[in-house]
């Protein structure tokens, strides 16, 4: 085997390590409480003109009881309750060793008030405030093309 061929089988497969070991540490889309974890926050794409986005995540690992208390991110004006709760301001109990999922079928965060399109493959800033962890600072993900 020449030189040239050893060292690119050398670089595949020592990237390839270095891409498993990073990937087992931590996924790119959790974020960190000191007593919680937020996971992979998402929405789908939105048309121009259009004025709310629904914002789904999951948070676990929960060993302290919180509430989230309000969402605020640089593309939307504000952020609601939405889903099978009445439009009202962002309240959700976070409770010790349980799931807290907000999804499209259930509970979830709306954002109101959108300053622009936002993107398939785009990522947006967005703080999460909670009552007793603070503010978690995360990515919003947007994953999905709109439908219809």
């Amino acid at each position: 085997m020449n030189l040239a061929l050893q060292r690119r089988h050398f670089l595949r497969f020592g990237l390839a390590g270095v891409g498993l070991w990073v990937g087992s540490q931590a996924q790119a889309c959790e974020f960190f409480a000191a007593h919680l974890r937020i996971t992979h926050p998402w929405t789908r794409a939105t048309a121009p003109g259009e004025t709310s986005a629904l914002v789904c995540l999951r948070i676990d690992e929960v060993t302290l009881s919180d509430r989230l208390i309000q969402v605020v991110t640089p593309v939307a004006d504000a952020a609601e309750m939405g889903g099978v709760l009445l439009p009202g301001p962002v309240n959700v109990a976070i409770p010790v060793d349980e799931v807290t999922q907000l999804s499209e079928a259930g509970p979830h965060i709306r954002l109101l008030g959108l300053r622009h399109p936002l993107e398939v493959a785009r990522e947006y800033p967005m703080d999460l405030i909670f009552e007793r962890a603070g503010v978690v600072q995360a990515r919003l993900s947007v994953d999905y093309a709109r439908f219809g």
